[in-house]
């Protein structure tokens, strides 16, 4: 599936205090930039990797400098302890930002009408929550990482 591309026409006007301005809406004044479209594919653009000749691997240099397996297991052992610390601040925060979703959950948004009824914000309510839901959310995934990525060590 390709993406959309959106293109517009950006402007740039300056005023006469110097201040620069870009907008997509043409006024008085205001030239028309020629922009580049931008690559919008961030890394995921497998059409260049089949262009790409492939890579030979190459052996490492004997001047390259060596660990040896002790310091190299030494290392590897300060690096899981150093992620299973921030796995376990993760944990954490995913607690805390649990707590704090179901919290939202039970304070519904509301608002007062000016003949004093109390009516729901319903809207503000969702914006509230899918705010919340994205923190939980995001923690996951960083726990999910961290557990990964502590499973490849040793």
């Amino acid at each position: 599936m390709l993406p959309v591309l959106a293109q517009a026409e950006i402007y740039k006007i300056v005023d006469a205090n110097g201040n620069v301005t870009y907008s997509n809406v043409k006024v008085k004044g205001a030239k028309k930039l020629q922009l580049a479209p931008a690559d919008t594919n961030f890394g995921n653009d497998t059409s260049r990797a089949t262009k790409r000749a492939p890579s030979t691997s190459t052996a490492t240099p004997a001047s390259f400098p060596k660990v040896d397996t002790g310091t190299q297991n030494e290392r590897d052992g300060k690096r899981k302890d150093i992620l299973q610390s921030e796995l376990d601040g993760e944990k954490k925060a995913l607690e805390d930002a649990k707590k704090s979703y179901e919290e939202g959950e039970s304070n519904p948004e509301v608002f007062k009408t000016k003949d004093g009824k109390t009516l729901r914000n319903v809207p503000k309510f969702d914006e509230k929550m899918k705010g919340l839901q994205a923190e939980v959310d995001a923690h996951q995934r960083n726990i999910e990482l961290l557990e990964k990525e502590i499973s490849h060590i040793n």
